[in-house]
């Protein structure tokens, strides 16, 4: 038998034909003719090489090899029955899986506390993953699902991403208390264009770029900073600044959330920097299943807190 060239279909009718040992009975099943059960039963013992029924008064009895693959047949009839089944109703108390975030460490520190805390209490078996954010790489992360979600700054994306716009990110300035130059600077405040210039920085760079959004909006004003080094993470560079003399300018959600903890002064930039907006994109293929459409929701639902205007 050549599985590649089998109808499949046929298989219903021998399920059918074992169930009722009948043409008429397996016809009237199948909202079929007689005629084409017995037509397909002709095609059946062609393709199988066996008559598979032999007929008994007015019953038709299988053959020692067609009760050979009966039970396995109706096993494999259940077992794609359960796989096409509608999935069952979502329940985050019971539901077990693991949902990974491809982001930067700014959501270690603003996403993943609470949703571990939201997790505990409503979904305790539910796992969430912080993986790296590939730079230039974010939907092929969906694409091969190495991540369900990305958190990103916003960008043009193909037709099968979809996307939800989440939190504008403005931007703060961030030095280390004590820093000498800036003892006469109230937090909070403007820094000064010249101060801000003047001073080194470190910038956040996962591709070790020397240049980014607070450069662009410099050079619409005509002055350049000084970047001393970069740093691939936001820890990294939270912590250069608190142990040494260089500045930097962050996100402001994340210089309110580690101010204290790294003993950090915070103040607005000298130039107008357009927030960046953050997104939550995903792959279409995954728009109806459950687990991943209620943590994707847990996930915004937190996301859209960080909006400063919200």
């Amino acid at each position: 038998m050549n599985f590649a060239t089998l109808d499949l279909n046929l298989l219903r009718v021998l399920d059918a034909l074992f169930s009722e040992g009948s043409t008429v009975k397996a016809a009237r099943r199948l909202a079929m003719s007689q005629s084409a059960v017995s037509g397909a039963l002709s095609r059946l013992r062609h393709a199988l090489d066996d008559p598979l029924f032999v007929r008994q008064g007015n019953r038709l009895v299988a053959t020692d090899y067609a009760s050979g693959i009966e039970s396995g047949l109706r096993e494999e009839f259940e077992r794609l029955e359960a796989l096409l089944a509608p999935p069952a109703t979502f329940d985050p108390r019971t539901a077990e899986g693991t949902f990974r975030i491809a982001a930067s460490d700014f959501f270690a520190e603003l996403l993943m506390p609470p949703l571990g805390d939201r997790l505990q209490k409503s979904a305790p078996k539910l796992r969430a993953q912080l993986v790296d954010l590939v730079p230039n790489d974010y939907v092929a992360s969906l694409e091969r699902r190495n991540a369900d979600i990305a958190l990103i700054p916003d960008l043009k994306l193909p037709d099968w991403v979809n996307r939800e716009p989440l939190f504008h990110s403005p931007f703060h300035v961030i030095a280390r208390k004590g820093h000498p130059k800036l003892g006469g600077l109230q937090e909070g405040m403007q820094m000064h264009m010249d101060t801000f210039c003047a001073l080194h920085h470190v910038l956040f760079s996962p591709e070790g770029n020397l240049a980014a959004m607070g450069d662009a909006a410099l050079r619409r004003v005509g002055r350049q900073r000084q970047v001393a080094m970069t740093v691939p993470v936001f820890s990294g560079v939270c912590r250069a600044v608190s142990e040494s003399d260089l500045i930097a300018l962050v996100p402001a959600q994340l210089a309110k959330k580690v101010a204290k903890t790294f003993g950090l002064r915070v103040f607005e930039p000298p130039m107008s920097i357009e927030p960046a907006l953050i997104i939550g994109i995903w792959h279409k293929r995954s728009d109806s299943a459950p687990m991943p459409t209620w943590m994707r929701r847990q996930v915004f639902e937190l996301m859209k807190g960080l909006d400063l205007d919200s």
